[in-house]
């Protein structure tokens, strides 16, 4: 579809803003949609056109599909663009909006469902030589399954949501006594997140990195990686900072890690934004799944490559190309987010936002403007560029001293104080880095 004129945003908060934005630079005009707790919101104010979908809670807005596509029709729009989060990686939501007319913007439903699915996605990272952890081939239907699962693999182990990710539907399993209800906990929650109770079992590693690359894909087979992001500063599977390169790979496994992912998105024909996660341990690595979407972390690839990453998205499924060449592209200096998340809704009654070389803030705030308690907790991200990592960190050191946010409880000062912890500076940590400051870091007001 050339020439797309009119594009429907099925999110809110920064990433509604971030897609405004970009569609605003290449002639397109923009609808938004918002819950009546989101009426005055950033993205509602910014968007050509704005259509309410609901009441606040997402299950009856955000996340009713039959709404969106009509707000769409109603509108005009040629197309869709789901954001990340809510329907972004719903394959019945993208069939959907293509049986009506309208193109999504992802890959097409068949690759979503392919993906989406964690269990079939690991069998086809395994067929193009992707390794991937030691676990159950299908889902675990029961406790008698999931027991015979771990006398194979041995303690601990996770259980994970067959259809989803953030954490959700995920739990850490260290005896036989913990397992029957911890899959219970697990399949109940991976239900209310996904509308799919399916779990499965891995091996449990216990501070691995957690490292993924950014894929762009025009569905022709031509596939770009903009590098890796290590993500292994994270509380409760929640990442909190990221950082693009990372500090713990070498050229050796970047080089393996992109020729895998390379060779499986050609496989696919894969269409648009996506992001395959590893889990590194020593000199190994270990596919976790693909991201059909792009990510919230996106910025810091956007930096360190210089590519708009949302722009080439729309390219490649509006017209299937793209303005990078496919390939590995060159990484120019080191980038690093942090997400502030407030602890509490309420009211912003200050906003200073920092500023200067290299510094970038995506986000929703603006003075006097309500943050709901109905939704995702991050509303901002910080990003900074610089040459080098230790400059980087210097950087945001200093960002985050400019960056002032009054009427809401948010979590800049721990960030502050762990890109000032000696451990992370050293680059030198994974996932198990966040529990083992957490009592010191989640003190600090």
């Amino acid at each position: 579809m050339k020439n797309l004129k009119k594009l429907l945003i099925a999110n809110r908060g920064e990433i509604a803003v971030r897609i405004i934005r970009c569609c605003r630079e290449m002639g397109i005009k923009t609808v938004a949609v918002y819950s009546t707790a989101d009426k005055d919101s950033l993205h509602v104010r910014l968007a050509d056109e704005a259509v309410c979908i609901g009441p606040p809670p997402s299950s009856q807005s955000y996340l009713v599909r039959s709404n969106l596509i009509m707000a769409a029709i109603n509108t005009g729009c040629d197309a869709i663009h789901p954001g990340v989060g809510f329907l972004s990686e719903n394959a019945e939501f993208a069939k959907l909006a293509t049986d009506k007319g309208l193109l999504f913007i992802g890959p097409e439903a068949e690759t979503i469902d392919l993906l989406g699915d964690k269990v079939i996605a690991r069998s086809t990272a395994q067929k193009f030589g992707i390794p991937i952890t030691p676990g159950t081939k299908d889902a675990v239907a029961n406790a008698a399954d999931g027991l015979k699962a771990v006398k194979q693999l041995g303690f601990p182990i996770i259980i994970k949501a067959a259809a989803g990710g953030g954490g959700k539907g995920m739990r850490i399993v260290r005896s036989e006594a913990e397992l029957a209800e911890n899959l219970s906990i697990a399949s109940r929650e991976a239900e209310s997140n996904f509308s799919d109770g399916r779990v499965f079992i891995e091996r449990y590693l216990e501070n691995p990195r957690h490292v993924e690359l950014q894929i762009l894909a025009d569905g022709k087979g031509n596939v770009a990686v903009l590098g890796e992001r290590d993500c292994s500063v994270q509380k409760n599977h929640q990442k909190l900072i990221e950082e693009s390169p990372s500090p713990g790979v070498n050229d050796e496994m970047r080089n393996r890690m992109a020729s895998g992912a390379i060779n499986l998105f050609k496989e696919l024909n894969y269409r648009g934004a996506g992001t395959i996660e590893f889990l590194v341990e020593d000199d190994s690595f270990y596919f976790m799944e693909v991201n059909a979407r792009v990510q919230v972390e996106h910025p810091v690839s956007e930096f360190v490559t210089g590519t708009d990453i949302i722009r080439q998205q729309i390219l490649s499924c509006t017209e299937n190309r793209m303005e990078i060449k496919a390939g590995t592209l060159p990484i120019r200096g080191w980038a690093i987010e942090c997400r502030i998340n407030a602890a509490s809704p309420g009211i912003v009654t200050r906003l200073e936002v920092p500023g200067g070389p290299g510094v970038r803030f995506d986000s929703f705030l603006y003075n006097g403007c309500v943050v709901p308690p109905h939704y995702d907790s991050m509303v901002a991200k910080l990003i900074v560029h610089d040459e080098k990592r230790d400059l980087a960190i210097a950087r945001m050191n200093r960002a985050l001293d400019e960056l002032i946010i009054e009427g809401l409880i948010t979590n800049k000062a721990q960030q502050q104080w762990i890109i000032n912890d000696s451990v992370f500076r050293s680059g030198n940590f994974g996932t198990s880095y966040y529990k083992s400051i957490a009592e010191e870091v989640e003190n600090v007001r």
